[in-house]
């Protein structure tokens, strides 16, 4: 058996009875809540690109390396530009993120499938509190949602550092033993798996070009309880086993 396994399909309906205990469910943005073919994080990343090349008066392939150094060693670009360099975070943030929405459509059954979950709904990201407003509007699923705890709330501490987790879960009274986290990033989730919450991967269906190979395989690893590469239906399957049923019906067509 190799180390990793390749994208799998979503969570067998009789495992599902894992979430029965749990009344907070929390969510990742970025290709967590939209898959990948929307485009968005390549805009991001390429903004990212673009800022330190203008801050720095290198050529694309430079800051790209040096993007890349910053996001290994502090996790992202981001805290390394503050610690390092003093940065103003909103000025990168309002940079980074002005990006085209245009090929986010809204998807209703995400959206009936998040309002039927039993309980809070909350939204974790390591972007900014606008970013996640603007993508969760277009996807039509921000009314579903009670907060946004974004880099700033984090102070600019991203996942996956247990601290900032822990600073999510005070602000908020999250009960970890009662809470799921969704992510699509592996390693973001040995914090939570290590504070008690429920976790569950979430793996795009084809492979995403714009992203490492790395970051898109399941670990077979104890901190992931779930995964899935349907995030709309893995939710339904967890609310049919829990006899939870969406308020609204999908329009017919």
């Amino acid at each position: 058996m190799t180390e990793t396994s390749p994208i799998a399909d979503p969570l067998p309906l009789m495992k599902a009875h894992d979430f029965d205990d749990v009344n907070v469910w929390i969510f990742d943005l970025d290709n967590t809540l939209y898959p990948h073919e929307c485009q968005l994080w390549p805009q991001v990343d390429q903004r990212i690109t673009l800022f330190l090349v203008e801050m720095f008066g290198l050529d694309g392939l430079s800051a790209r390396a040096l993007q890349k150094y910053y996001y290994t060693r502090y996790g992202t670009t981001l805290k390394g530009l503050m610690d390092e360099h003093a940065i103003s975070p909103h000025d990168f943030l309002d940079f980074a993120h002005q990006i085209d929405l245009s090929l986010v459509d809204p998807d209703p059954r995400l959206g009936l499938a998040i309002e039927a979950l039993p309980g809070r709904k909350l939204i974790l990201t390591n972007g900014s509190r606008q970013h996640a407003e603007n993508v969760s509007r277009k996807l039509g699923i921000r009314d579903h949602f009670e907060e946004i705890f974004d880099i700033v709330a984090a102070d600019f501490v991203p996942k996956p550092e247990t601290r900032t987790y822990e600073k999510f879960l005070a602000l908020h009274q999250v009960d970890p033993s009662r809470a799921a986290m969704f992510e699509d990033l592996a390693k973001n989730l040995v914090a939570p798996a290590a504070l008690g919450m429920k976790t569950v991967l979430v793996l795009p269906k084809v492979a995403d070009p714009f992203r490492e190979a790395h970051e898109q395989t399941a670990p077979e690893a104890h901190y992931i309880h779930h995964r899935t590469t349907d995030l709309a239906a893995f939710l339904e399957q967890i609310e049919t086993v829990r006899g939870v049923r969406p308020t609204h019906a999908l329009p017919k067509g």
